[in-house]
């Protein structure tokens, strides 16, 4: 007891703290729970929070400059909730979704995290238990627990975001609806239905939003797949439901040129009588390493028109960006191990250890070439074409290009990457690659940072490609708090223009968007 008000006292000094949890002001006063290794301090923040915490800091302390035309809000959604009753996620894709949003303007920079309060959250909540089974995850006694009637039942919200013209925002997962957020406060409305027809249709974490708003997407499900075209405001113009042409039981992120929708059906076969014994949809999944990856290929302009080729087996998670001339597309994305290695290193992180062989398992950038066949479209089957692949050796993940690119030429993709990382888990560094000339500048901050995905952000009144700001969160791992950083895209190898610090940490995150004010 003595120890408990101790921290409490010294918690109670953080500038700006809202509602934690025990276990976070433990650690944000540098107290590790037992059950995580002291060896890995980097997989501190998995841990997790245990959902009742609402996170508010004001004020924040900048280390450096803040560029004085950075206005507007960073919005970024990650698993935070990974135990409840007594049991503990196995996945990292499991966890609870919560939506941070880091708030830059003329009176400094100001911090806000809620949890989605998704209908399974709310559920399990009140229960004060795990009552549905997850992406990694299933219970032995799931039949007395509530069953899953619907995907939305077991839609966590937790992987990206985004903000329509309209002004509304969404928390998004790839397995059922988007969920509607207040963009101020950050409380849930409510899953959205894009139409009466396509209401509880799976839409995926990853809508690509062309400069004038317009977004495409897609999503997956028991063998269909559906693509969407929706207005900046909000409806939808056009979408399509068609049977997937292979297995495509994981389909994460897709490209976009001015042309075409591109997909890299990874493949991954579903087990359904082992999803039907009670395993969880990851261990369902097979890695069928011998068949081909597919490239799916839709015409923008009339969704019937597909194109399917062949590429060695390959587990891709994440695009960067495509472009096409009429004759040949041509796209950037990051292969990763095959699906085994992925998500046994993703099981090892969530129960607080550090993954084996790290160096001899990474992902790395890739480049590909294709020219359709002139034999025209089918809905199914192969066409004829041809693609060509080029590769680099870098660890790196999470693409990003500038926005004003999206579907367009590019030269210029941003990365996490790890330097010299050794046995460690995570990334260190940033890298900015030039396509075109190969060149490449990167930036590491050492072994004791952890740095997650940053965004490009435009500069006010600039119209050249690069010009803006790198933006994304990272955790040190020895003061044991988080903090955004900001460079100079143009100048990566310089180092951050600013940090700025959390009186807190938060977890690991996947994705966000910067929208400017």
């Amino acid at each position: 007891m003595q120890r408990r008000s101790l921290i409490k006292a010294g918690a109670a000094c953080l500038a700006g703290i809202g509602n934690l949890s025990f276990l976070q002001e433990a650690i944000a006063l540098g107290v590790i729970a037992p059950e995580f290794s002291r060896t890995a301090p980097e997989l501190a923040p998995l841990q997790g929070f245990t959902g009742s915490e609402a996170f508010d800091a004001r004020d924040l302390r900048v280390e450096g400059r803040l560029p004085a035309g950075l206005r507007g809000v960073y919005y970024r959604n990650g698993p935070g909730l990974m135990a409840r009753g007594g049991e503990r996620y196995k996945h990292w894709f499991d966890g609870d979704g919560l939506v941070q949003a880091w708030t830059f303007g003329g009176d400094g920079v100001q911090h806000k995290a809620r949890f989605v309060q998704t209908k399974k959250f709310r559920a399990e909540t009140k229960a004060g238990r795990f009552l549905l089974p997850a992406f990694g995850t299933s219970f032995a006694d799931q039949a007395s627990r509530l069953a899953v009637r619907a995907a939305d039942d077991v839609n966590t919200a937790n992987t990206s975001v985004m903000k329509m013209a309209d002004g509304r925002l969404y928390a998004l997962w790839e397995g059922g609806s988007a969920y509607e957020l207040d963009a101020a406060s950050l409380s849930a409305k409510g899953p959205r239905a894009w139409s009466d027809e396509l209401a509880g249709m799976p839409f995926s974490a990853h809508p690509k939003v062309e400069a004038d708003g317009t977004v495409w997407n897609f999503g997956t499900q028991s063998g269909q797949m559906v693509v969407y075209q929706i207005s900046p405001q909000g409806q939808v113009l056009r979408s399509e439901v068609f049977a997937a042409p292979g297995p495509c039981a994981m389909v994460h992120d897709f490209a976009v040129s001015q042309r075409y929708l591109v997909f890299l059906l990874s493949p991954i076969g579903m087990d359904m009588a082992a999803l039907r014994a009670g395993d969880s949809m990851l261990d369902s999944m097979r890695w069928l390493g011998q068949e081909s990856t597919l490239v799916l290929v839709i015409d923008k302009a009339d969704f019937t028109r597909r194109w399917v080729l062949e590429t060695p087996a390959a587990m891709v998670f994440h695009f960067g960006n495509a472009w096409d001339d009429g004759a040949q597309i041509h796209l950037d994305y990051v292969e990763a191990p095959p699906l085994p290695g992925v998500n046994e290193k993703l099981r090892q992180i969530m129960a607080g250890v550090r993954p084996a062989q790290q160096t001899h398992l990474t992902s790395s950038p890739r480049f590909m070439r294709i020219r359709l066949g002139s034999e025209g479209a089918g809905a199914s089957g192969l066409s004829r074409g041809h693609i060509e692949l080029q590769s680099r050796d870098e660890s790196v993940e999470f693409p990003v290009v500038d926005p004003r690119v999206v579907a367009q030429r590019y030269r210029h993709v941003y990365y996490p990457t790890a330097i010299d990382v050794g046995e460690r888990w995570g990334f260190n560094g940033l890298m900015h690659l030039d396509i075109e000339t190969g060149r490449r500048e990167r930036f590491s901050f050492g072994n004791d940072v952890v740095v997650e995905e940053h965004v490009l952000v435009p500069k006010p009144g600039s119209s050249k490609e690069g010009e803006g700001w790198l933006l994304g969160l990272g955790y040190d791992c020895k003061v044991r708090r988080s903090f955004a950083s900001v460079f100079d895209a143009q100048a990566l190898s310089a180092g951050p223009l600013a940090r700025v610090w959390l009186p807190y940490w938060v977890t690991y995150g996947f994705h966000g968007k910067f929208y400017a004010v």
